[in-house]
């Protein structure tokens, strides 16, 4: 659009670092995300012990919610890569607040269970938008760190859940907390709906900034979004789907039982979970930030784009091994430093895995592949999520925590065998 066209830029009224303001506003979308999928997590304490419920029943509630949050994460990113993401983001937030804030009502645990089924499918569009706008925002070299930033939203919505919904709940009872976390959902889709538009075509953009986004990304081809089909033939495709299959597992394991497992093995109290449970989230908070961070560092260094992620990824996986030493832990202060190392590598490692889309395939193909990928690693989630249930009424935590420690390493080696370099190049086409 030509500055006579354009009011507000023949002005002079610029933000500047727009992309940077558009990162840190869809951060926000993660931050609630995460508050309004833990406030069972947060609870399960009270909830498993006030409804009588088995660990396997208490898997079921979050199931119902993995079950369409993977079913829905396909759908969202066909329908952000044909109607984008503006008004995906905002129907799928709008869904998943509704969803929230219906769980106030909640009166049973059919009740409950069904308003999670709708909070899954909701949320399910939030991570195909919000890869499919950093790749939209950012030139090439900086979007693992643009995506470091979106990622830090769910460690620190992870970190805050505990003390915030405790407080809430302790003040305005359990079902105040979710109507208030629910309508914190509405307030943003107004501000995105207000403030999100395409580079192109946004008014507020700086010119300059404006022409290094669209130089960064002058290679990703404008065409139509891939059929199923087409992004099924690709063994890259399948290498990030499959890392993610196996990779997630290892961040919902501790999403959904950290506060059970402090409480049932460690000997937590509500209000010591209140207090403690934010440290290993904070230290994923920090993994994201340093796992963007670095492999855009090796790429200002002149290194390859395979290579800067390539190394990152190994990284992580390296540090990941910390998981198999946590059911030995010989305190609880060992354990939940273990736990915040293991939490601290998988954000690591699944920033850069989530950025090799955008690094792979044009910008319109983003969202597509990104919800292939998210409904992969929601379905192993969903795996892990019942046999943690059935394996802790049965036998104790110990068999998961060791069996995870073994997936992030599993997910690289997936990478490595399936995504080759030779793919990492601009203009590249689904033929």
């Amino acid at each position: 659009m030509q500055a006579a066209e354009n009011p507000v830029a023949a002005s002079g009224f610029h933000i500047a670092g727009l992309r940077w303001w558009i990162a840190g506003f869809i951060f926000l979308a993660t931050v609630i995300s995460y508050l309004d999928r833990l406030t069972v997590a947060v609870l399960a304490p009270l909830i498993v012990s006030d409804l009588r419920l088995s660990n396997l029943a208490y898997a079921g509630i979050n199931t119902w919610f993995l079950l369409t949050y993977s079913l829905g994460q396909s759908f969202f990113g066909k329908l952000h890569d044909r109607i984008g993401t503006r008004r995906g983001f905002a129907f799928a937030m709008t869904l998943w607040s509704l969803a929230e804030t219906a769980q106030a009502w909640a009166r049973s645990l059919f009740s409950l269970s069904l308003f999670r089924f709708f909070l899954g499918l909701g949320e399910a569009g939030h991570w195909p938008a919000a890869t499919k706008s950093v790749a939209e925002w950012f030139p090439a070299r900086q979007r693992a760190l643009g995506m470091g930033i979106v990622n830090s939203g769910a460690a620190l919505g992870s970190a805050l859940s505990a003390p915030l919904i405790i407080w809430l709940e302790l003040h305005f009872g359990w079902r105040g907390a979710f109507a208030i976390t629910g309508g914190l959902g509405f307030v943003w889709v107004l501000l995105w709906l207000l403030l999100y538009r395409l580079p192109e075509h946004h008014r507020l953009l700086q010119p300059r900034e404006r022409a290094f986004i669209l130089e960064g990304q002058a290679e990703r081809e404008r065409t139509a979004p891939p059929s199923w089909r087409q992004l099924l033939t690709h063994a890259d495709i399948w290498g990030i789907v499959l890392a993610r299959f196996f990779g997630d597992p290892v961040w919902f394991l501790y999403l959904f039982w950290l506060p059970l497992y402090l409480h049932a093995t460690r000997g937590f109290s509500l209000v010591q979970i209140g207090l403690t449970v934010w440290i290993p989230y904070l230290a994923a908070d920090l993994g994201s930030l340093l796992g963007g961070w670095s492999s855009g560092w090796l790429l200002s260094r002149g290194w390859p784009v395979y290579r800067a992620r390539g190394a990152a990824i190994l990284f992580a996986t390296a540090l990941a091994g910390s998981g198999f030493f946590i059911a030995r832990a010989g305190s609880p202060a060992a354990a939940l430093a273990l736990i915040s190392l293991l939490l601290f590598s998988f954000q690591f490692w699944v920033n850069n895995v989530q950025t090799l889309p955008s690094d792979l395939y044009p910008t319109s193909y983003v969202g597509s592949i990104a919800g292939l990928a998210g409904a992969a690693g929601a379905c192993g989630a969903g795996i892990l999520t019942l046999s943690t249930g059935w394996v802790v009424d049965h036998f104790s935590y110990r068999p998961m925590l060791l069996a995870t420690s073994l997936f992030l390493p599993l997910g690289t080696l997936l990478l490595c065998l399936l995504v080759r370099p030779n793919r990492f190049r601009p203009g590249i086409k689904i033929s």
